[in-house]
């Protein structure tokens, strides 16, 4: 079976590996003929590329999926979606992005007029799902899949106060929050540590958080690096015990779930799509967005709450085996062929 798959391939010069590309890959494992567009990284070469893919795949592909986002992606996924109708592809689209139901409540007809021109619609969470409904009653829930056998499991029954944060430095994901948890905790645990990883999307928010960190008692025990490629993720959330979510919005959350697969300690916002993943109290501990008092409290009771830790640790990583690629992407392939095959 062929398909395309358009979205951002991008992980060979970010770091930063989509959910598209390691869908691809996966696909292609299982014997499946994939062309997948783009890898550029200027951004008019990158659409360029995407609908001259759309285009070759008049001849080449049955069913092409596409990935849609807010802001100018979603234009491009529309252009996209012109020459795919224009060749008689037919193709499926798959929501993400925390601030694609903003977007689409100021541009309300053409996300409906988009969503309503595909064979079928995606989307991670039931939450995003539910959002986009009443366009598209028939929206499919597909989750992000991950390959949990990447992701040695360790309970943290007793976790040290080793504090972890994995995102892009950029306003949408708050990064200063985690330090405000940092510094709200400085007196009670002394030896409480917070690594943040990730790279700097030049919208100030690095500085920010540098300038943040020079409040007594946090610069020490603040450490600041780079973005990682998706290889490494693993191996680096490894080295903590409680992982902070502080994103403003959310359409999933993959980071959160790579650090649940290890056993870490989820201490989150319920931004978006997050509080219909995670459970409270369950697999989770869940705070306003931008409350960073909220979840220095979180912190604490996983620190000093007996019991608390290890169930969090161990439901997390329950929750995390329900998304492994090797149960997701059989429906996918499924989904695929029907849309491929003109099948309702």
């Amino acid at each position: 079976m062929q398909a395309l798959i358009v979205g951002n391939f991008l992980s060979g010069a970010t770091g930063t590996r989509s959910v598209c590309e390691d869908l691809s890959q996966w696909l292609k494992l299982r014997g499946w003929d994939i062309e997948t567009a783009s890898s550029r990284l200027r951004k008019t070469a990158r659409l360029a590329d995407m609908l001259s893919a759309a285009w070759r795949a008049r001849r080449n592909h049955g069913v092409a999926q596409v990935d849609v986002f807010s802001g100018h992606a979603f234009f491009w996924a529309e252009a996209v979606c012109r020459v795919l109708r224009a060749t008689k592809r037919p193709y499926v689209l798959t929501l993400h992005g925390g601030n694609l139901p903003e977007f689409s409540r100021k541009h309300s007809r053409r996300v409906q007029r988009l969503l309503s021109s595909a064979a079928a619609v995606t989307a991670p969470s039931e939450r995003m799902a539910n959002q986009f409904r009443d366009m598209r009653p028939d929206i499919r829930l597909l989750p992000n899949p991950l390959d949990i056998d990447r992701y040695e499991f360790r309970p943290r029954p007793a976790p040290k106060p080793r504090l972890m944060w994995l995102r892009a430095f950029h306003s949408m994901y708050n990064p200063v929050a985690a330090v405000c948890v940092l510094r709200a905790l400085s007196d009670e645990f002394p030896d409480a540590t917070l690594t943040m990883i990730g790279p700097d999307r030049g919208d100030g928010s690095l500085e920010a958080t540098r300038r943040a960190a020079t409040a007594p008692g946090v610069r020490a025990r603040l450490s600041i690096e780079p973005g990682i490629s998706h290889d490494h993720v693993p191996a680096a959330l490894a080295r903590g015990e409680i992982f902070l979510n502080t994103t403003r919005c959310e359409s999933f959350g993959v980071s959160v779930m790579e650090a649940a697969a290890l056993g870490l300690c989820i201490v989150s916002t319920s931004a978006g799509a997050l509080s219909s993943v995670w459970t409270r109290g369950h697999d989770a501990l869940l705070a306003p967005p931008g409350d960073a008092r909220k979840m220095a409290e979180a912190v604490r009771r996983v620190l000093t709450e007996a019991g608390l830790a290890e169930r969090l640790s161990r439901n997390a990583r329950a929750r995390a085996e329900q998304h492994d690629y090797r149960l997701i992407v059989p429906r996918w392939e499924t989904l695929l062929r029907q849309v491929a095959q003109g099948a309702p």
